[in-house]
């Protein structure tokens, strides 16, 4: 039962769940008041069952309020800045980022910064994407304005020391090497980089151990005066605390925020463009259904033979994206009823893990599906994955069949959303990229128009033969 929980929480992770919230809808909006001062407009959306309110800053910090019943408030700011934003030979700089702005703000010396939550109870935490940089807290309500004041402090004023920085290089590269020494999660980031081979998607967030110890002080102030910056930003809160504290907070603590250089958003819009590899549009090589695959075989002197296979997919945007979410779904997706589940580890006992990934960017996508089995099993685990695949691609799936993935997948996305702090990430990261949040039903109803002939068209662009990518660690 541990393996069906542990997949269920990757199923609430920017890996499968939050693509799917953040399909593209017409929100209504039934209120809208303009205000005078440091608030430019204040709008209410109603979105089913789901009101939630926003505000935009002066200075172009959105604030994203979701009220609950909950006495736990979770809330934090999330950077449109992740690893695709990285220079050649920045790899890890990002990630790096995120670390340096625990070590002392113009306020607060390092300790003074962890200790701010955690005396009374609360989380302070961080994490990179490729697309973004999320900063966040947990505390109970009556702390709101502790989390907002620390928070802010941490993205807008911190100071960088030196010092601070060369010891937390050690701490990054002792990251690298952990994730280097578990290749279950090495082969994910190597995969990546065979997909986007030559584009800043393809690097690890966590970069290199060479990279990590040559940046310094002035490194970071450049890329965090690049990116971190309030009109690049949103501030989401979900809890009990009344939408005008929350923007009373913050429009106190703003008024001694840096000044945003560059206002304009659409320059924003641009950022992912100045990466090597992409369109003036900004946008990545379209999805083409004739990309060529190619088989690679690494040396890691593992006990395990560890296996990758996938190809590029649909991004955020692709109509497409929603039928190959469930198709994903049913091959390798959380529940232990999976067909490759199914297949290689009850009926045949040849693994212990296998899985299927979808991850949609904005301009780009992939599938893959991972296991580890004994090498002298590797070729009768290539065939059955191999078999499962042409199964769909040959036949279309049953009405039967269809009807109990649906239910299946809305269950589990049921389920994910009473997972607080997951859903607040998912809800904030919605309005930083697309400005929008679907609610539960609207999701529903976009699953249930899923056709047989939608999940066949995927199959057979998917998962074609000539079009699979295959990473083997032995």
């Amino acid at each position: 039962m541990l393996w069906f929980f542990k997949k269920l929480r990757e199923f609430t992770e920017c890996r499968g769940f939050l693509p799917i919230l953040s399909m593209q809808t017409t929100v209504p909006s039934l209120q809208i008041s303009e205000k005078k001062g440091t608030i430019q407009n204040e709008i209410v959306y109603f979105c089913s069952e789901m009101k939630y309110n926003t505000v935009t800053l002066d200075n172009g910090l959105r604030i994203i309020h979701l009220p609950s019943s909950s006495p736990v408030v979770y809330c934090g700011y999330q950077i449109r800045a992740g690893s695709r934003d990285e220079q050649p030979g920045e790899e890890g700089l990002a990630h790096f980022c995120e670390h340096a702005t625990f070590k002392g703000t113009e306020h607060r010396r390092a300790w003074n910064v962890l200790n701010c939550l955690e005396s009374v109870g609360g989380d302070l935490n961080a994490f990179t994407t490729k697309e973004d940089t999320t900063y966040h807290a947990a505390v109970l309500k009556e702390h709101i304005g502790r989390a907002i004041d620390i928070l802010t402090d941490i993205v807008f004023h911190s100071t960088y020391p030196q010092a601070e920085l060369d010891k937390e290089a050690e701490v990054v590269c002792d990251e690298i090497q952990s994730c280097n020494d578990s290749p279950s999660e090495l082969i994910y980031d190597e995969f990546e980089n065979l997909i986007f081979k030559g584009h800043p998607l393809g690097h690890a967030i966590l970069g290199t151990t060479e990279n990590v110890r040559t940046f310094d002080a002035e490194t970071v102030r450049r890329f965090t005066r690049t990116y971190y910056r309030p009109d690049n930003a949103i501030f989401f809160v979900y809890g009990d605390v009344p939408f005008s504290k929350v923007v009373k907070n913050l429009c106190r603590i703003h008024n001694t925020a840096p000044a945003c250089t560059d206002p304009s958003q659409a320059a924003d819009a641009q950022t992912h463009a100045d990466n090597m590899g992409v369109a003036s549009s900004g946008i990545f090589k379209p999805f083409s259904s004739e990309a060529h695959g190619e088989t690679i075989i690494m040396n890691r002197q593992t006990h395990q033979t560890h296996v990758m296979l996938g190809s590029r997919a649909y991004d955020i945007h692709n109509s497409k994206r929603m039928g190959l979410y469930l198709l994903n779904n049913m091959l390798g997706g959380p529940g232990m009823n999976a067909r490759l589940n199914l297949t290689l580890r009850e009926r045949h006992g040849l693994v212990y893990t296998v899985e299927s990934t979808m991850v949609s960017y904005g301009d780009a996508g992939l599938w893959c599906t991972y296991f580890g089995c004994d090498p002298h099993d590797l070729k009768r685990c290539l065939r059955l994955v191999r078999k499962e695949l042409d199964s769909l691609i040959r036949l279309p799936i049953t009405p039967t069949r269809l009807h109990a993935a649906k239910k299946q997948l809305k269950g589990q996305i049921g389920v994910a959303c009473d997972n607080r702090e997951n859903f607040a990430l998912d809800f904030g990261k919605s309005f930083l990229h697309y400005g929008w949040e679907k609610d539960i039903n609207a999701l529903y109803k976009d699953i249930d128009g899923i056709t047989a002939q939608d999940i066949h068209e995927v199959a057979t662009e998917i998962f074609a033969p000539e079009r699979m990518t295959t990473l083997i660690y032995q």
